[in-house]
């Protein structure tokens, strides 16, 4: 496998494409890394460039003035608009699902129905337009129960409904326009009880490769506790994903995904991320993600020894079935450092100091997600607004580092929480 050096394009701005960025801009592929629109943290190892990724047009003529020859798209709200549609239209290489593949997390109702389809492990759920029609599904089913909006909610259309009553409310809510057209349709699905896990592999169509296991913590409180949010952390491996249960989770989800979109017509290129619920009876399917997750990301790139730009140009081009990945044997661990009000309306505005003196902690990494500068000060600009990374020996090691860093940064507007990792910690 040969590739020349290029110019890349990565699209997002958050904790990820950060990751993504640093990561990228250590290939001996990389002639010039951009990022649309980028962040702070991004600009200090690539060229941020004002190009809106909904305008596909724009985004196409930006890949021509400055040569870009691939495209790598960080968040799903492009990939279910067909950003890569408009790319590979216009003969420009790229990494990430086509719009008709990010269907598989554009909408939760289609996934479960593949599921079904397939016999892929998976909730009993049902799908429904109406409230009436879901609250009479409610009558026959066992609680606590999950309420889904189907399409994008930006990480908060989930409810863990306890009783009817509540399961009733987040009907109510996600039909009633809370959610704008993510909300027109519900899925009501099982509880299902285990130990959470977030699961990546790498799709060029035909093949699937497995990459490393993390596990993200939802809830904002400790003890895992409170609203669901984007992620308020999370450390890889995930020790809950034993080799036996990654093989079961390629043989019985990933594989299985990918024939069956295959044989639809739309085959998947990009990376598959499953949330599964690792049960008694082995791995299910919580949800599809068709891109890298937050703040996954931030703990695989710290873990990540391979060329990942090599990785996601042979994803694009197909040649994934004898390829490997090399993963540093230690651990990494990322805290969410969030704005107060978050998962809310996160206040905004409040100076951030001591980032140097955070970053010089051994193995540890600060990834920007929602911060702007200002002159020359970094401001909180958005819900999560840092990713405190670090990696060590063990989880434990990196939990220490990444607390010992945060707990450098000056700012009287963040809060996180203190017990990231402790699943696996407690495991001794």
């Amino acid at each position: 496998m040969h590739f020349t050096l290029m110019n890349v394009l990565l699209i997002g701005s958050g904790g990820r494409e950060h990751a993504l960025a640093w990561k990228l801009a250590q290939s001996p592929l990389l002639t010039a890394l951009y990022c649309a629109p980028g962040n702070p943290g991004i600009a200090e190892v690539a060229t941020c460039v004002a190009v809106d990724a909904a305008d596909h047009a724009a985004i196409i003529a930006f890949c021509r003035t400055r040569d870009v020859a691939f495209v790598v798209v960080g968040p799903e709200v492009p990939l279910v608009a067909g950003l890569t549609d408009a790319l590979g239209a216009a003969g420009i290489k790229h990494f990430g699902p086509s719009r008709a593949a990010a269907a598989l997390e554009g909408s939760k109702g289609y996934t479960k129905d593949l599921c079904r389809e397939h016999g892929i492990p998976t909730a009993a759920y049902g799908r429904f337009t109406d409230a009436t029609s879901a609250k009479a599904y409610l009558a026959t089913q066992r609680f606590p129960i999950v309420v889904k909006a189907d399409g994008l909610a930006a990480g908060k259309g989930v409810v863990i409904a306890a009783n009817r009553a509540e399961a009733e409310a987040a009907i109510d809510v996600c039909l009633g326009g809370a959610f704008g057209s993510a909300g027109a349709e519900v899925v009501v699905e099982d509880f299902l009880e285990g130990e959470e896990a977030s699961f990546f592999a790498l799709c060029d169509g035909r093949n699937v490769l497995a990459m490393a296991s993390a596990q993200d913590h939802k809830r904002v409180g400790e003890a895992d506790t409170g609203p669901n949010t984007g992620g308020m952390g999370a450390y890889s491996p995930a020790p809950v994903m034993t080799p036996d249960m990654v093989d079961r989770t390629m043989d019985d989800i990933i594989r299985p995904t990918v024939a069956a979109m295959a044989a639809r017509g739309t085959p998947f290129r990009g990376v598959l991320f499953a949330g599964l619920m690792i049960t008694a009876e082995g791995p299910k399917l919580i949800e599809y993600n068709v891109r890298f997750g937050d703040p996954e990301t931030q703990v695989l790139m710290l873990r990540l020894n391979s060329d990942l730009l090599a990785a996601m140009l042979a994803t694009a081009d197909g040649d994934l079935l004898d390829y490997k990945l090399d993963w540093s044997d230690d651990a990494a661990l990322t805290v969410v450092y969030a704005a107060e009000g978050y998962p809310g309306t996160p206040m905004k505005g409040t100076e951030i100091r001591g980032l140097d003196a955070a970053r010089s902690v051994e193995g540890v990494e600060i990834f920007h997600a929602g911060t702007k500068r200002v002159n020359d000060r970094i401001i909180a600009d958005g819900g999560r607004v840092l990713s405190v990374t670090a990696r060590g020996r063990d989880v434990a090691e990196a939990q220490s580092r990444a607390y010992k860093a945060l707990d450098r940064i000056d700012w009287s507007g963040g809060f996180c929480r203190r017990d990231i990792g402790w699943r696996a910690i407690g495991r001794g």
